[in-house]
């Protein structure tokens, strides 16, 4: 693509070796949505999203009322109730708290128990991580 060709207003966005031309006020969103999430984590997001939509119906809040509660916006309260893995995990966490869903499956006085315990797990492993050395058969 020729950079002579880009009307004015445009930019040209390289992402994994391909070329997209995009409004200048636009690169931004064209590079959150480039990432991509496994059908696991998509589904994690919906499940999580459509409980706090139930936990807030059954509350009979409405989204206003929850948006205040949580100091959130009306268009972050929609994005998590649809389940969109973009919302951030601690908002999602804190909208599920407010409309009563169980978190990991336990009532909120064994979250903290499960923490210390998942803290001592973790205390078992090794505090660093290095990358394997692979040996190089150069043997031809």
């Amino acid at each position: 693509m020729d950079p002579a060709s880009v009307p004015e207003g445009y930019v040209i966005l390289l992402l994994s070796s391909s070329k997209h031309v995009v409004p200048v006020s636009g690169w931004r969103s064209a590079l959150r949505r480039s990432h991509t999430y496994s059908p696991q984590t998509l589904d994690a997001a919906r499940v999580l999203g459509l409980r706090i939509a139930e936990g807030r119906r059954r509350r009979r809040w409405t989204q206003a009322e929850l948006c205040e509660r949580a100091g959130v916006s009306k268009a972050t309260l929609r994005n998590a109730e649809r389940g969109e893995p973009t919302v951030a995990v601690g908002v999602m966490f804190e909208l599920a708290t407010l409309v009563g869903v169980e978190l990991y499956g336990l009532p909120p006085r064994d979250l903290r128990d499960l923490a210390a315990r998942e803290s001592d797990r973790l205390a078992l492993l090794p505090a660093h991580v290095y990358p394997r050395q692979v040996s190089v058969d150069d043997n031809f």
